[in-house]
This record gives structure tokens, sequence and C-alpha cells, in this order.
């Protein structure tokens, strides 16, 4: 862009002003959580939320954590590359990632119900060595996607509004550190529901703006148009008939298979989502994450086919920001298209929601990975190596300080990468190369009680170097030069990525042959334990039990029997649910069309974009409203609680056991006053 269409000023504004906004709303929230709900910010309650979260939380809060900035960007710029098949094989190829992990999160819940990150599981069934190494590989996972979150996400506020890129890799991460530092992974699923609830918002009003009301665009016909116009001018190699119109595209294919077999590694290795799925309740788990899954699907589907599209349709328009120049290669891959689209559409309106749109999409998913970090370094480090007795107390301030470094240092990191010309988009292919050859041992730690403890620890790290040697010695051969240009190619990131997903396939069963088949009975993992609160408990003068998660009998051996059972019948409906909706996303809806190289008919796109447009209402109803009517009566009981209060109609209350009182009348009144849900003993 020549100029940016919004000033310094609103850049500063945005990220800064609503960073302290979100943290302030935290800050009232954790206080009112703790007077009304008894939710302490014990060590437990911050990294697990007292395993109580509902599905709808759940499933806004992984469709938040999987929004990253490259879902919008990346996505859209796939669209603008290879037309409509990119937003698809971007969605599908990565929502059955977090399909097919509602099984392993069902599994977790079921063999250790007390762990606090699945690298404690690790360590359970393995040993010290082999957790030492997942624990390298998890937060190899957690840098690469908060780099890319912040590369990506800093290159979008610079376009828009001028503000230096280094200013922003530093500035963005500041509100999250602070929210997530008073209110832990509880704060991060209410706000992740808000960042959810504006960018369907956001997309929405894209959507319509493009194929209704813009006097450019209007209607998905015109898009149509102009989308063949773009081909006669262009034609996509490796595109059917060279259109914009059609599944059948080489590149897109091969974006496709890069696309699922990284974001493996990145669901499955992230401790964020095993974060959320350790702090939902056992029933909530299988259907938040299935909910999560399908509900996330529409957004990169639709925000790709609508501002990817609406980028070829607009860039022979006067109002396109390089007209009359097409958009050069490194804007595309910086994540520029879906800004540029904007601004061309709506102006300053657009750059401002886009501005809007993608601060969100960085902040919500940041705050999934600090607390992944901070969850590793306080009980997989600190707890498990330094101070295996510390109390409640330590390991919060554990919790809070990786918090804020983790921020600062991937700050730095990420204005190193820009400075380096490494953008989003390469990180983004980049993932699977490093960190999914983990995935198949991680899985099979959960689901195969035979993987020995060598097949666990070496399969990763063998997969790491083959990867790397395929990725580096394919860019060698075929370009005769190793860059960050020729390395970011499709052809040397889809041998990386392959060959770190597949090659434990060849090791597990070579490292199990020669030091012999487990026989694992799971009774390790049960043996880990909660953190021990009551230091914190006491210094609030709250009895312990009364905080969630930590009621007396709720480990107790027939709550725990029947927890079992729920659990057992998840797994089973999980197994069904998630593989057929993995055969339906990744073969029978995408491969009919794409065999028959079928270009698309103006008719057949107006259905395609409809259907599009009506599972983004879907996802709406699912993270959106559902959350609210199942929280509905703890907020209203917050609600009525803090009028109570501000009247002057309701003491303070009492939490825990009832305090000697003098006056007996008084202990009398105050209990009839206190709120529903609040009792004494």
């Amino acid at each position: 862009m020549s100029s940016p269409p919004l000033s310094q000023g609103f850049g500063y504004g945005i990220v800064l002003g609503l960073g302290f906004a979100f943290a302030l709303g935290m800050i009232g929230t954790t206080w009112a959580l703790k007077r009304y709900q008894n939710e302490v910010q014990t060590s437990e309650m911050f990294s697990t939320a007292g395993r109580t979260v509902r599905t709808g939380l759940v499933a806004s809060a992984v469709v938040s954590s999987w929004t990253w900035a490259a879902t919008l960007l990346q996505s859209s710029g796939i669209a603008y590359q290879y037309g409509v098949s990119g937003p698809f094989w971007y969605a599908s190829g990565a929502t059955v990632q977090i399909l097919l992990f509602a099984t392993l999160a069902i599994e977790l819940k079921r063999k250790a119900p007390n762990a606090h990150t699945f690298l404690e599981v690790i360590r359970a069934r393995y040993g010290a060595a082999t957790h030492i190494t997942y624990m390298v590989f998890g937060l190899f996972t957690n840098i690469l996607v908060t780099a890319m979150l912040l590369t990506g996400g800093s290159a979008v506020v610079n376009s828009l509004t001028g503000m230096p890129t280094a200013a922003a890799c530093f500035l963005l991460p500041v509100g999250v550190v602070l929210y997530t530092l008073f209110g832990g992974i509880k704060a991060t699923f209410l706000t992740d529901y808000i960042h959810t609830v504006v960018i369907l918002v956001v997309i929405l009003i894209f959507s319509f703006t493009t194929y209704a009301t813009s006097d450019i665009l209007g209607s998905p016909g015109k898009v149509y148009d102009l989308l063949v116009e773009a081909a006669a001018r262009h034609p996509v190699a490796g595109n059917a008939g060279g259109s914009y119109l059609t599944m059948r595209s080489k590149e897109g294919a091969i974006f496709f298979i890069i696309n699922i077999v990284g974001n493996f590694g990145t669901v499955f290795l992230d401790n964020g989502y095993y974060n959320k799925a350790i702090a939902a309740s056992p029933v909530s788990a299988l259907p938040g994450y299935v909910l999560g899954g399908l509900s996330w699907f529409a957004i990169p589907w639709l925000a790709a086919t609508t501002m990817g599209l609406a980028c070829l349709a607009l860039e022979n328009h006067p109002s396109f920001p390089t007209f009359p120049e097409r958009m050069p290669d490194p804007d595309v891959k910086a994540g520029l298209v879906l800004p540029n689209a904007a601004v061309a559409m709506l102006g300053q309106g657009g750059a401002a929601c886009t501005l809007l749109l993608i601060f969100m999409a960085v902040t919500s998913a940041s705050s999934a990975e600090l607390i992944a970090v901070s969850s590793i370094f306080t009980y997989d480090l600190y707890q498990t190596y330094f101070n295996p007795a510390a109390t409640g107390k330590k390991l919060i301030i554990m919790s809070h300080t990786m918090v804020v470094a983790f921020g600062v240092i991937m700050a730095a990191f990420s204005t190193g990468l820009y400075y380096a010309g490494v953008s989003m988009g390469y990180l983004y292919l980049l993932m699977g190369v490093i960190v999914s050859s983990a995935v198949l041992p991680a899985s099979l730690t959960l689901l195969w009680k035979g993987q020995n403890k060598w097949a666990a620890m070496l399969s990763p790290i063998l997969g790491l170097a083959c990867s790397l040697v395929a990725w580096l010695v394919t860019t060698k051969r075929k370009y005769g030069e190793i860059t960050v240009s020729t390395s970011g190619s499709n052809d040397p990131m889809l041998a990386g990525n392959v060959v770190a997903l597949l090659s434990p396939l060849i090791f597990i069963p070579i490292l199990t042959l020669i030091f012999g088949v487990d026989n694992y009975d799971y009774e390790s993992m049960q043996a880990i334990r909660k953190g021990d609160d009551h230091d914190i408990a006491a210094e609030a003068h709250i009895d312990l039990e009364l905080i969630p998660g930590e009621r007396a009998g709720s480990n107790g051996s027939e709550s725990e029997e029947m927890e079992q059972k729920k659990l057992e019948k998840a797994a089973k409906i999980a197994r069904i649910t998630t593989v057929t909706m993995t055969l339906i996303l990744l073969v029978l809806w995408p491969f009919p069309l794409y065999g028959t190289g079928y270009i698309f008919s103006k008719k057949f796109f107006t259905g395609w974009v409809s259907v599009g447009i009506i599972w983004l209402f879907f996802s709406m109803l699912c993270v959106g409203v559902y959350p609210l009517w199942e929280g509905r009566h703890a907020m209203a009981h917050t609600t009525k609680s803090i009028w109570l209060d501000i009247t002057g109609k309701m003491g303070p209350p009492i939490q825990g056991r009832m305090e000697d009182v003098q006056d007996e009348k008084f202990a009398e009144d105050g209990e009839k006053k206190l709120p529903k849900g609040v009792t004494t003993p």
C-alpha cells in the first residue's frame, strides 16, 4: 500500500486501548468470580479452571485458539493464488485435527484425570528422558505458533496504520499478558468468547458487503464474472482450464497436504489444546471439541472465499491499493490480501474492521499459548525437577513469571524474524517440518499400551533429522541454493512435512521390535495429583472445598466411577463421529469435484457461497449464543449479587465455614440474604 489508510494513532489506540480494556475487564471479572462464585485464583484454578468448563465455552475457546492471524490472512492468500479450492483446502485440512483431537482429549481425561499438561502424562509413562524430549517439541510448537501470530499480526498493523512492525510485535502481547496474568485459563476462556463473537461478526460484515451490498461487487454473480475475467488475464497454472472457479488445482492440492501435516503438529503437540481438554468438565470435552471444530470450519472457508476472491475481482479496479499492478508476491505471503480487499471495498471502514479482526485473532490465540507455556514451565520443569513440594502460592508465582517472560521473549524473537525477512506464510509451512515427527508417538502414549519408551523417545528425534534432510536436500536439488525464498517453496516444504509426519510409521515398529512391546497399565498416569492450594485458600479466608473442582467428594470413588463410565461412552462416540466427519471433509466432499475437474457454474458458485454464510450462522449459534444459554444461571446469580452488594442489601459473602458471630440475629439475617448457591454448614 502506498500510504496507510489509517493513522498510527488509530493503530496504537486499537493495540494498546483494546488490550488494556480487556485487561481491566478481566481484573473486574476475576474479582467478581472470586467474590460471588468462590473462584479463587489457586494454582489449579489458574491452569485448569477447576476442570468445570462447559460445552459452549470449550467450543468457543477451541474456535478462538485455532483462529490465528494465519487462519484469516494465509487462507485469503491461498484463495488469491489458487481460487475457490484454496479456502476449502485450508479449512478442511485444519478442521480434521480438531475433530480427531476430541478422541485424544477423552482418553486424557479417562487415563490421567488430574494432569495439568500432556507432558506430565509422558513423564508418568516413560520417565525423565522422554519427558524432556517432548518438552522440547512442545515448546518448539508454542514458539512457532506465537511467532507466526505476531509476525502476521504486526505486518497487517504496519500496512494499515504505518505503526513500526517492531513496535507492533512488542505491543500486541501487552494486553494479553495482563489479562492472562490476572485471570489464568478462565480469563482465556472468557476473552476467547468475546474475541470469537467479534471475529464472526466482522466476517459476516465482509461477506454481506461482498455478496450483497457493495457498489463494486454486490452479488455472487458479479464476483463470478470478475473471476472469469481474472482467469482470462492471468490463468492459474495447474488449475483445470486455468480457472479460479475449480477444485482441480495442482498447487492447491500440494498446499492441502502440507496444511494437513503441519496442523497435526500444532494441535497434537500444543499444550494449549490439552489445557482446554483438561479444563473441560468430563461431559463437555467431546461435544466442546466437535462443535468447536465444525464451527471453526466456516471461518477460514467463508473469510477466504469472500476476501481472497474479492481481492482477485477488485485488483483491476481503481479503488484497489496496488492498481493497476497485481499484488507483489511478498505482500501475498505477508498476509496482505485480506487488508487490500477490505480497503478496496470499504475504505477506512474496511481497514478498521481488518485491524479489529486481526487484533482479536492474534490476542485470543496468544493467550492460549501463554497459558500453555506457563503450565509447562510450572508443572513439568519447576515442580518436577526443582521443587516437587512446591506450595500452591509458589506455583502461582512461577506461572505468573513465565507468562511475562514468554511474552517478552516472543516479542523480541518475532521482531528478529521480521528483520531476517521470515514471514508468517513461511512459518506456517515450516511448522510441520519441525514438530510433526512427534505427533504419532505422542498420540500412541494414550492410545496404545504397547509403545515402549525407546520408540517414544527416539522416533521424534529421528523423524526430525529425516524431515530436515528431506526439506533442505529438495530445496538444493530443485533450486541450486538454499535461501528463505527457495526453502519456502511448495515442493521442499511438502517433502519435509510428509517425511516428518510419516517417518515414525517406520521408526516405531522397528524400535518396538528391537526393544520389545510394552504392556503398560496406565496406573502411573492415574497417580498424577493436583497441586496443594491450602495456603492460597487460607490466605483468602475460604474453605478449599468450596472452590470449584476442589469440593469434597469430587474425586470420591462413586463419583469417579460414574465419570469413567461417561468418558468410556464418550470415547466410543468420539471415534465414530470424528472418523466420519474426517472422511466427509477430506474425501467425500472435495474429491469428486477435484477428480472431475468441474469448473463452477454461476449457480453452483452462488450455492457454494450461500452454504458458507449459512454455516457461519450455525457457528454463531454454537459459540456465540449457546455459551450464554449454558451460563445463564451463573450470570444471573452474579449480576443479582453485584446489585445487592451495590445497594447495600447484602454484606460481603461468607466464604467457607461460618465465622463466629456475636450477634446471632445478624447471623440469621445474613444467612437469609445470602445469594442462591452460597450456604453455611
